[in-house]
């Protein structure tokens, strides 16, 4: 049996089923890590007001780690505790880029998404399933116009979202964003890249919080999926790749569990810790 202090969790992929549901074996499960003082961190790409209601209601779940790192948060307070983000102007040098391509883009600023209506009204051309539509509807507020509306505001941005309407311009855009100074460039869909500032990562962010706790890096466990879990897999004590990952995610781990629509979090979770 493991002493475990902190469980890292990506959302989408990992602990959410593919309908983005929260399984009861999975809620159970974590319910019970919880009641062992065990702290439950949701770690995701998305944004704090993007974390489901049934994630955030979950005992245990008291800080996130939202936007790749890009924002660690408290969420009993509602503060943030430490934030690694694009400067404005930087966010804009990148959407300049990505405007170019057939490419719907997404800056999050405040823990929102901001999106527009050429983008909002036709996400399936940019190729979202109707999962991906319903979660991103309810995640983004929508502006006239993006650029304009970063320009004005003058905020820093937690991280730029894309989804490409053509995957084939999965590396082109990545490798003219690669010029750019101070940012990191992951993915964790086969269609979208997502921009943070150059330190923001997942693994960043979990070492950080696991020391603000008081634990140990050994204590700390990360179930993830996709190349922008492959820091904290790298990262945790026990880092668990699920079944449904990508090779480079499974690579990064130090053990494979179950799908995400197999339970593959509580699978690993009843083996490793309740044994």
């Amino acid at each position: 049996m493991m002493t475990i202090g902190l469980i890292a969790l990506d959302l989408d992929g990992t602990l959410l089923d593919s309908q983005k549901n929260l399984s009861e074996r999975n809620r159970r499960a974590l319910e019970r890590c919880a009641r062992m003082g065990i702290q439950i961190v949701p770690t995701t790409g998305r944004a704090v007001d993007g974390i489901t209601q049934a994630v955030r209601s979950l005992p245990g779940v008291n800080y996130a780690i939202t936007t790749n790192g890009g924002t660690v948060a408290d969420l009993i307070k509602g503060v943030s505790l430490k934030r690694c983000t694009l400067s404005n102007a930087k966010a804009l040098e990148v959407m300049d880029i990505v405007k170019k391509y057939r490419a719907m883009y997404d800056p999050y600023i405040d823990g929102r998404g901001i999106s527009q209506p050429e983008f909002i009204e036709h996400m399936e051309d940019y190729g979202l399933s109707p999962v991906i539509q319903k979660m991103v509807l309810s995640t983004r507020d929508v502006v006239p116009n993006i650029l304009h509306y970063v320009t004005d505001c003058k905020k820093d941005v937690e991280k730029v979202n894309v989804y490409l309407a053509d995957v084939n311009d999965a590396m082109p855009l990545r490798r003219e964003l690669s010029a750019v100074q101070g940012i990191v460039i992951s993915s964790s869909l086969y269609n979208n890249l997502e921009i943070n500032a150059l330190g923001a990562t997942k693994g960043v962010a979990l070492m950080w919080l696991a020391d603000y706790l008081g634990i140990a890096p050994e204590a700390t466990m990360a179930f993830g999926d996709g190349e922008n879990d492959i820091s904290m897999l790298e990262a945790a004590g026990v880092g668990i790749a699920m079944g449904n990952g990508l090779d480079i995610a499974k690579n990064a781990a130090d053990r494979i569990t179950l799908t995400n629509d197999e339970d593959g979090v509580a699978d690993a979770i009843e083996r490793l810790i309740f044994n």
